[in-house]
C-alpha cells in the first residue's frame, strides 16, 4: 500500500475500527444519470487524484447510474489497495424516502440484502465492502423482519466490514433509536450551515454510542459554494432544476450575503467555511463531497488538515440555520 506524506487528515469511523479521511469522495455525480455532464474519463481522473492526495474514503451506491458509479469506484479501488469503499442498497420497493407505513420486509428483506451485496461486490470487483448501508431508513424497522440477521451473516462471511444507514432527507431524528440500540456502525446524514437539525439529537447520540457520522450535502447541493446566482441554469434533465426550482435561487442570495457579512468572508470563501463548519463537530467522521473535476478534488482535499473553524465562527453560523425542504417541489 502506498503511503502519502501529504495524506488527508483521518478520523475514526466511530468504533468500527476504520479510519477515514475527513474529506471523503461522494460518487453520486459520477453515476452520470441525475447530474448531467459527467464524463467517465474525467470522473476516473478526479477519483485517482483524490487517492493520490491521500484520500481513502469513497461513497457510492447501487442506485447511482444503475451501478455505473460502483463500476468506476471499483476500478480505482482495485488500483489502490487500502481505499475504503462505502456503498448503499436501494430499497426493494424503490421508495425514497421510506413511507412511514412501509415495513422492513417491504424495503429490506434479508435475502435481498445478501443478494444486492453480492451484486455490488461483483460490480466493484472487490471481495469486501468496507461500509454497506441501507439507502433509506425508518426507526420502526428495528427488531422488525430479518434484515439484522442478514447483516450479521454478511459480516461473518467477510463480505461487509461495517454496516450503516443513510438517513432520509431532513429526518435526523429518525435514526436516533437505531444508534442507541447499537444496530449500526455508521449513520449518513444531511448536515450543513442551513440544515443544522442533526445537532438537536442525532450527533450527540452518535458521539455517545461510538457510531461514525458520514455527512452528505455539506454544501447544500451546491448552494453553499457561492457559485450559484439568481440566473444560474442547469442542463435539461438535471435533478437540480427541481431542487432550485421556482424562485429558490433568488431566495438563497440574501442568506449567503448574510453569512459572508457576519463572518467577514468573501463569496469564494463560502465553500471552505461551510465544510469546516461541519468538520468542527466532534461527532463527524467524514464529509463526502461530490467532486467531478480534479480542480474540485484539489480544492476540497486541502481542507482535510484537522483544523475546524474557530469556536466563535461556529457560534455565529448557528444563527444561520434555515429549516426548509427543497427536495419537495417548489410551490
Amino acid at each position: 500500500m502506498t503511503t502519502h506524506s501529504t495524506g488527508l487528515h483521518q478520523r475514526p469511523l466511530g468504533r468500527s475500527g476504520l479510519s477515514v479521511s475527513e474529506i471523503g469522495y461522494g460518487a453520486w455525480g459520477i453515476g452520470a444519470d441525475m447530474w448531467k455532464g459527467a464524463q467517465d474519463d474525467e470522473s476516473l481522473t478526479a477519483l485517482r487524484r483524490y487517492v493520490a492526495l491521500g484520500g481513502n474514503f469513497i461513497d457510492t451506491a447501487m442506485g447511482y447510474g444503475n451501478g455505473h458509479s460502483e463500476r468506476l469506484v471499483g476500478q480505482v479501488a482495485r488500483e489502490h489497495p487500502g481505499t475504503l469503499v462505502a456503498t448503499k442498497i436501494s430499497p426493494l420497493n424503490r421508495q425514497w424516502p421510506a413511507a412511514p407505513a412501509t415495513t422492513a420486509d417491504q424495503a429490506y428483506p434479508g435475502e435481498y440484502l445478501i443478494r444486492m451485496t453480492d451484486e455490488s461486490l461483483a460490480r466493484l470487483g472487490l471481495d469486501t465492502i468496507d461500509v454497506q448501508q441501507l439507502h433509506v431508513w425508518n426507526d420502526s424497522w428495528l427488531g422488525q423482519g430479518d434484515w439484522q440477521d442478514a447483516v450479521t451473516q454478511l459480516k461473518r462471511d467477510g463480505k461487509v466490514r461495517a454496516f450503516g444507514i443513510s438517513v432520509n432527507d431532513h429526518q435526523p431524528h429518525n435514526a436516533v433509536a437505531a444508534v442507541e440500540a447499537g444496530a449500526v456502525d455508521s449513520v449518513q446524514v444531511i448536515y450543513n450551515v442551513f440544515d443544522q437539525s442533526p445537532q438537536d439529537r442525532l450527533l450527540d447520540a452518535c458521539h455517545a454510542h461510538g457510531v461514525g457520522v458520514i455527512v452528505r450535502v455539506a454544501l447544500d447541493e451546491g448552494s453553499l459554494t457561492g457559485t450559484l446566482t439568481a440566473d444560474t441554469t442547469f442542463p435539461e434533465g438535471d435533478w437540480r432544476n427541481g431542487y432550485f426550482g421556482g424562485n429558490r435561487l433568488t431566495e438563497l442570495q440574501p442568506r449567503l450575503r448574510a453569512i459572508e457579512q457576519d463572518l467577514g468572508i468573501r463569496t469564494d470563501g463560502l465553500a471552505e467555511t461551510s465544510l469546516r463548519f461541519v468538520l468542527s463537530h466532534p461527532a463527524v467522521s467524514t464529509v463526502i463531497v461530490g467532486m467531478r473535476s480534479v480542480r474540485n478534488v484539489e480544492r476540497n482535499a486541502a481542507l482535510a488538515d484537522g483544523q475546524g473553524l474557530p469556536a466563535e465562527q461556529v457560534q455565529k453560523l448557528h444563527a444561520h440555520r434555515w429549516d426548509r425542504n427543497w427536495y419537495r417541489p417548489a410551490e
